[in-house]
């Protein structure tokens, strides 16, 4: 899979680490429940189809990247900065 990063441009995907989904960016509190915790840390969807995703582009300019893809193509169809989309 190929990633466009907004600074770099075209990369191989091997060159971003992988933080997650939208939803395994929501951290419980540090008193939830064990149970809280438990699904954090283990449980994620697995979804068919259109993604939001963070990435960090860790073997070159240390931006986070948001990705929009299609998990069942593997297609990439936008990316932007992730501080871009906080200003949003």
């Amino acid at each position: 899979m190929r990633i466009t990063c907004p600074i770099c441009g075209e990369r191989d995907s091997r060159e971003f680490s992988y933080r997650g989904a939208d939803v395994a960016l929501r951290r419980p509190s540090p008193d939830a429940s064990e149970a809280a915790w438990d699904d954090y840390v283990h449980l994620r969807d697995n979804p068919a189809g259109v993604t939001r995703d963070l990435w960090h582009h860790a073997a070159g300019c240390s931006a986070w990247v948001v990705v929009t893809r299609n998990t069942v193509t593997h297609e990439v169809l936008e990316t932007q900065l992730a501080a871009d989309e906080v200003r949003a």
